[in-house]
């Protein structure tokens, strides 16, 4: 199988890494890429918005499989453009898609389905937006409707800049707050059958202690030992398979991968949010830990047979990824510093691995960063302890000017 995949973060270097180790993968491919992808696939450059380079691109190559990974192209409908190229392609329509481009329209799907929610308001105006506060109250939580890269929700107990965040946004959604902890799951689906993966935990604010700003994730970890029994069943019954359901009633089908964020409550399971691609960082720690080649997963998605499949098979351990960022993220990210310790952080038995985000080499061959968060750290080990201290351990080896990352990722969950 010749596979192309779409994207040049550290997900992508974690489907390229799982891809590259299926012995059903004859060729891969990635556009763009990075630095850390070049040395699992073959790059090529590519406008990753414009479907129809894309779709060029993947007749050029005979592609067996495209996977399309991030938000933008999606919701631009690169996936649209793929699929009119006779090409299976592994990510949803432009209009599905707006599952997560915007959130209004989830809020919508969600009330059709009948998924447990937060309740919301959409707002498109300062008098609106502020009535929406005063009707729940603080903490107010305040998404931007569209794309913004994991960074258009403010959740503070500040009103004036719950307002200041409406302001600077054409449309908002203004939600209750929503109490507990946080929960990813994913789930593969072809637009009927839906197979969870394992959930995971990612750290969205930049500094310990989940204080600074939000930002697109600082690191994740799996297995969730607090997790309630029972919760990917739960989850699969009453909010994936009712969704797509839903989109499928819509005639919308949803084929790719939806994720949905959710808040375990005190009143019960909520949906904060879906996303209609795998999550960075969590995608780092969910394959991490999947036995089952991967492409043969995601081609039956493409090709409505995963009723067809057999069960997913998952180590038993446990994954943690520690996100190195630039000096500066998230609002202003220093770029072009060399990076340093790349080649010592890696384990030679594969158990820490370091996947490229922000990075690009220059004429020299040098690694150079490229983007706000520039590498994820990953490791797995037996449990989240020796996971967590293999992970860090990586991270202690890895040098560039600026560097910051967190140091609590998976510490309760550990133990430590």
């Amino acid at each position: 199988m010749k596979v192309l995949v779409i994207g040049g973060g550290a997900r992508e270097h974690a489907l390229c890494r799982s891809l590259s180790q299926d012995p059903a993968v004859s060729e891969l491919h990635c556009a763009p890429g990075n630095a850390g992808i070049a040395q699992a696939a073959t790059v090529h450059p590519v406008d990753q918005l414009d479907g129809a380079a894309v779709a060029a691109l993947a007749q050029r190559l005979a592609a067996d499989l495209v996977v399309v990974g991030p938000e933008a192209p999606l919701v631009a409908g690169v996936a649209d453009a793929v699929r009119a190229a006779g090409i299976p392609v592994f990510g949803p329509s432009g209009r599905a898609a707006l599952l997560e481009g915007s959130k209004a329209f989830a809020k919508d799907v969600m009330a059709g389905a009948g998924v447990p929610t937060a309740r919301a308001y959409v707002c498109t105006t300062p008098a609106e937006a502020a009535e929406a506060l005063d009707a729940f109250g603080a903490p107010y939580v305040v998404k931007d409707d569209g794309l913004a890269a994991g960074k258009g929700v403010v959740v503070t107990s500040d009103r004036d800049a719950a307002l200041a965040h409406a302001a600077a946004c054409d449309q908002v959604v203004i939600e209750e707050y929503l109490d507990g902890p946080e929960v990813s799951l994913f789930a593969i689906t072809d637009g009927e059958t839906v197979l969870p993966l394992v959930p995971a935990q990612d750290f969205k604010r930049a500094l310990d202690g989940d204080e600074g700003p939000n930002t697109g994730g600082m690191g994740a970890y799996s297995p969730l030992p607090w997790a309630p029994e029972g919760l990917v069943q739960e989850v699969l019954d009453t909010v994936l398979q009712p969704t797509v359901d839903e989109l499928r009633r819509r005639g919308t089908p949803f084929s790719g991968l939806l994720y949905a964020g959710l808040a375990l409550t005190s009143r019960g399971t909520r949906v904060i949010e879906f996303n209609a691609r795998f999550g960075d960082p969590e995608t780092q720690v969910v394959l991490a830990r999947l036995e089952t080649p991967l492409a043969g997963v995601l081609l039956a998605a493409a090709q409505g047979t995963l009723d067809t499949l057999e069960p997913l098979r998952w180590h038993d351990g446990a994954a943690v990824t520690v996100v190195l960022a630039s000096e500066g993220y998230p609002a202003d990210p220093r770029t072009g510093d060399v990076i340093e310790g790349l080649a010592e952080a890696d384990a030679a038995d594969g158990t820490v691995f370091v996947l490229h985000a922000g990075t690009r080499a220059d004429e020299e061959g040098r690694v150079l960063t490229a983007g706000g968060r520039v590498l994820s750290v990953t490791a797995v080990g037996t449990d989240l302890a020796e996971a967590r201290t293999r992970a860090y351990a990586g991270v202690s080896r890895i040098a560039f000017k600026g560097a910051q990352h967190r140091t609590d990722i998976a510490r309760g969950a550990a133990g430590q």
